[in-house]
């Protein structure tokens, strides 16, 4: 064995004799350099691609190394990175991030900690601005928060520094793709025993309600269930800030609102789209989380005839004297 083929496979080396890191420990410098270089070309981290950057680079690697650098890129440049298994697991309603060796999951019982692991806190902060892109939103120094809807309908909030203090923040909250039954809250505890019979009451008589709760203790849950329930031949539709009730019946219009752009023109406000929703013969006005001023609009409608309306509210504040109050 020459000099030469001994530098190349002692220590530090891998099988292909690169000197380079096999599998997703690739260098942190190489994979920077060639995300940068693919970004710049609008390019998919696909291998061909990925070797043509390093080669760009002066880089002949093998493909082990190869394949390295294009798993830790896809981590990073495609879906939620190394947050889609947990995102992906049945039971998982939550998931949450506030550095870069602090990733959290709720599967109903709690936040607890996981094993996943960002590079450093810069890594965090470049999954919230793409994720918060992918969503249509602005996500930076100017606007260092987001509350948004992820294609997928996940439910995306996040915060950025200095208003999040170290590190960015994310919270991602799993909508699943199909409303529970009422038989199946009853037997979670979600409806005590006799409750669902109550429910059902309240939607054969056509009365007004809304769902009270804290942030994840199933408001939006419990409504998309109890809208299952509502006659075939009656017409829902629904208002909300953010995409999230899935109700299970055949005729469902939805309505989103849409924050402003970068110019600061084209938003579209939870109250216009109560107002808006009014004009669409309603059979059931469904209005999720209410918070502002729509809440007189509302209120309005489900005095005035509109029988059977309903929504959500966790953060409503009424102030004594104010307008509309």
């Amino acid at each position: 064995m020459s000099a030469r083929t001994r530098a190349r496979t002692g220590p530090g080396a891998n099988a292909l004799g690169t000197g380079v890191p096999a599998g997703p420990e690739a260098p942190r410098a190489l994979v920077d350099a060639v995300r940068l270089r693919l970004a710049e070309a609008g390019a998919e981290p696909t291998p061909a691609r990925v070797a043509a950057a390093l080669r760009a680079q002066g880089r002949l690697l093998g493909d082990s190394a190869v394949l390295g650098v294009v798993e830790a890129l896809r981590s990073e440049m495609v879906g939620a990175g190394p947050l889609e298994p947990l995102l992906a697991e049945p039971d998982v309603t939550d998931v949450l991030v506030t550095g870069p060796d602090e990733v959290w999951v709720d599967r109903g019982d709690g936040v607890e900690r996981t094993a996943v692991r960002f590079p450093d806190a810069a890594a965090v902060r470049r999954l919230a601005q793409r994720l918060a892109t992918s969503a249509g939103r602005r996500l930076d120094d100017a606007r260092p928060w987001v509350d948004a809807r992820l294609p997928d309908g996940t439910r995306l909030h996040a915060v950025l520094p200095p208003v999040a203090v170290g590190c960015a923040c994310l919270s991602l909250r799993v909508v699943r793709p199909r409303a529970f039954a009422l038989p199946e809250l009853t037997a979670a505890g979600t409806v005590p025993p006799g409750g669902d019979r109550l429910l059902r009451a309240v939607l054969e008589s056509r009365l007004s309600f809304l769902v009270s709760g804290g942030t994840g203790s199933g408001k939006t849950t419990l409504l998309s269930c109890l809208l299952g329930l509502v006659g075939p031949r009656e017409r829902i539709v629904l208002a909300e800030d953010s995409a999230e009730l899935r109700p299970d019946h055949p005729h469902v219009v939805r309505l989103e609102a849409r924050p402003a752009n970068q110019e600061g023109a084209g938003r579209v406000t939870l109250r216009d789209l109560v107002r808006q929703a009014l004009r669409m013969r309603p059979d059931r006005l469904v209005v999720g989380e209410v918070r502002g001023p729509e809440v007189t609009d509302l209120l309005a409608a489900l005095n005035t005839g509109h029988e059977g309306g309903c929504g959500t509210f966790s953060e409503l504040r009424l102030r004594s004297g104010s307008k509309g109050s």
